[in-house]
């Protein structure tokens, strides 16, 4: 049996980002994650101010600055193409970090090649599968299988962080009756090679969930040295059917493309932006419930294994970056690490609760539902004949206060 100190259960952005906090502070980790091998995988995702806020007291923004797409502008649109916000973001919008669109591979190599690196690979062990884990004074004892299911050799440690993603199986074992909670909605996701939309740095929020709504931005620039972008999209529906999509699964445009089959507007082609996508993912709109509990002796839980939240203001993996420098600060600032583990829980619990309960309630799109409901679904001849500018800022800015993102909250 191999005998550890901390030992981190994902290789994940929660994962990853652990383990170079704990080395930043001087101590040693080991990461266990499930896949043999580690690629480029997924499509895009949203680094969000005090996403980037973490990322870059980790040392890895130049490398995603380099990569990615910093974000001028985020706009909204009804589904009938017209304007409804504008707002700057990140650096633009005065925020002492930018907010950058990046493939969420490229995100992932960065911090992985990063904790190679640091970490040394002798401490970063793919190819394991957790299974469960077992705990006593002495220690917890971690059990593993590989791809194939065989039992490895399982691992002593001090302390074990499930950072092993909404499925994770230690979060399991305390919450056997453990669920997703599905409300309906679908996604599908792809990835289309297309000239610069708007500004070419535009983050745009196109309908609502209600009707069908599209969110567009680009991830790579310039991709085939002719000046097209890698554009990112994300299709969302309420309530198109009872069953829940799969995850990760390849989609099919048929499935859902009618829904936008009009969405051809003097700015942008819908449609031809779904059929000419290189990659179609579906996933299912999903989240759970808050838990009243994340930390058990001398395991506790992180990202999306302690508070799984839905895809919406790019947010989830901002949550746990955040999580991973407050808990490698606790286990660096305190002699006895379960008294860590209470104390990282006790800041984050709720405050993640908060926002996990906020994006299903009042999502950044609660702009485009507001509008869609005064304007009974219809074009109208000017926004402002319905809802002034001033209002759709503060629908915007409460929720960058509740994600923890406000101007403010990142400048302090």
């Amino acid at each position: 049996m191999t005998e550890q100190g901390i030992v981190v259960v994902g290789g994940g952005i929660a994962g990853l980002a652990l383990a170079l906090s704990l080395h930043q502070r001087g101590i040693a980790c080991d990461v266990y994650e499930s896949v043999p091998q580690v690629k480029e995988l997924g499509v895009g995702i949203t680094l969000l101010p005090h996403g980037m806020r973490e990322l870059s007291a980790l040392g890895v923004q130049p490398q995603l600055e380099a990569v990615g797409i910093e974000n001028l502008e985020s706009v909204f649109f009804n589904r009938f193409g017209q304007f409804i916000y504008r707002e700057p973001r990140g650096r633009h919008a005065g925020y002492p970090l930018p907010e950058i669109g990046i493939h969420r591979g490229k995100l992932h190599r960065i911090l992985y090649e990063a904790a190679l690196e640091r970490l040394g690979p002798g401490r970063i062990h793919t190819g394991h599968r957790c299974s469960g884990m077992t705990q006593d004074e002495a220690g917890a004892t971690v059990h593993f299988t590989d791809a194939a299911g065989a039992q490895l050799p399982p691992v002593h440690a001090r302390v074990v962080v499930a950072c092993d993603g909404i499925h994770s199986a230690l979060r399991k074992q305390h919450y056997p009756q453990d669920k997703v909670a599905f409300a309906g909605i679908n996604t599908w996701r792809g990835v289309t090679r297309h000239k610069p939309i708007l500004t070419g740095k535009s983050y745009m929020r196109v309908g609502s969930i209600r009707t069908g709504k599209m969110v567009i931005y680009p991830i790579v620039d310039n991709i085939d040295g002719q000046g097209m972008q890698l554009i990112n999209w994300m299709a969302e529906i309420e309530g198109s059917s009872e069953q829940m999509n799969d995850w990760n699964q390849g989609g099919k445009a048929d499935d859902f493309i009618s829904i936008f089959k009009d969405w051809t507007f003097d700015w942008l082609d819908v449609p031809a932006l779904i059929r000419n996508a290189d990659q179609i993912l579906e996933y299912p709109m999903v989240d759970k419930d808050p838990i009243p509990q994340w930390t058990f002796g001398r395991l506790t839980l992180m990202g999306d294994a302690a508070h799984p939240m839905y895809p919406r203001g790019s947010n989830g993996s901002a949550q746990a970056l955040i999580d991973a420098r407050t808990l490698a600060t606790e286990l660096a600032g305190q002699s006895d690490p379960l008294a860590a583990l209470a104390a990282y829980e006790a800041q984050r619990r709720e405050a993640t609760a908060k926002v996990v309960l906020t994006n299903r309630s009042q999502p950044p799109d609660l702009i485009n539902i507001r509008v869609e409901e005064l304007s009974g679904d219809k074009p109208y001849r000017h926004i402002d004949d319905l809802i002034s500018q001033d209002e759709l800022r503060q629908l915007s800015d409460n929720y960058k206060k509740i994600a923890g993102f406000s101007l403010e909250a990142v400048k302090a």
